[in-house]
């Protein structure tokens, strides 16, 4: 391969190409960490939020438990009158 002189204003063009692509892999890197950080932030909130539909949950599970026992005890108590009222 044949060499090919190089003037200096074609290497200060060079010289800023490769800045300019310097500089624009350093804002990505930067954009890309902000978008990281962002992600990290909605993952905990994320979190957060599970937490309290856990929470939830097991208030709503507790309360269906007493209300079906309760249920349960009331439904004993008619079967008892009823058998007691048929003898």
């Amino acid at each position: 391969m044949a060499k090919k002189n190089v003037t200096i204003d074609e290497l200060a063009v060079m010289v800023k190409r490769g800045f300019d692509e310097t500089a624009k892999k350093a804002d990505m890197d930067f954009r890309f960490d902000q978008v990281d950080k962002r992600f990290e932030q909605m993952e905990k909130r994320f979190n957060r939020v599970d937490e309290r539909f856990d929470k939830i949950e097991k208030l709503i599970l507790k309360d269906h438990k007493r209300r079906i026992e309760k249920l349960e005890d009331e439904l004993k108590e008619v079967k008892g009158t009823l058998a007691m009222l048929l003898k």
